[in-house]
């Protein structure tokens, strides 16, 4: 099996990277964080080692898909603050775009500048037609976030006994969007 190699995304303050396993030490704390948590899967915090699988399984998915989540590295301290990227495991309702940030970097716009740069690279590098994002309906600030990125409620779902929101966008719509700002600026 051939090994893939991540690109790295570069934002005006962000870095979006591949994992390391160096980067466990910085991880575990912002998973263990119950705060950030709340809204992720069932809501229970994870561990050391239950944020060393998903570390793992981060980097499968880059492997098995060719595409995946990337270690969010804010540029002026070089600290690892997050993740963000794409997520489509076997099963999943769709090609996801996601983010997760400490909650000190909540609020800064780290989030929107992240997904920007996802939904640039899978629209343009992947090829995608079709992105959505999977969000808690209690999780405002992902759905301002989703809504910046030029998403749109497409439906409701139960995603492994948790009720969900389904906001997404397509190539079309963001490419306008695109269109737009450039005009504004």
């Amino acid at each position: 099996m051939t090994t893939i190699t991540i690109p790295t995304l570069s934002t005006q303050r962000l870095t979006l990277r591949g994992f390391t396993a160096a980067d466990l030490d910085a991880l575990a704390p912002i998973y263990a964080d119950p705060k950030v948590s709340r809204h992720i899967g069932d809501g229970t915090p994870a561990d050391r080692a239950t944020t060393w699988r998903a570390l793992a399984g981060t980097l499968g998915h880059w492997q098995l898909r060719g595409y995946g989540t990337w270690a969010l590295i804010e540029r002026a301290t070089g600290r690892l603050i997050g993740r963000a990227g794409l997520y489509n495991p076997e099963g999943w309702p769709g090609l996801e775009a996601g983010w997760l940030l400490a909650r000190d970097r909540w609020g800064h716009g780290f989030a929107t500048e992240a997904g920007h740069a996802i939904l640039a690279h899978a629209f343009t590098q992947l090829d995608a037609d079709h992105l959505i994002s999977l969000i808690h309906p209690a999780n405002t600030a992902s759905i301002r976030v989703a809504e910046r990125l030029g998403e749109h409620l497409e439906r409701e779902i139960d995603l492994k006994g948790q009720p969900a929101l389904v906001y997404g966008t397509n190539r079309q719509r963001w490419q306008q969007g695109r269109q737009a700002q450039t005009r504004s600026i």
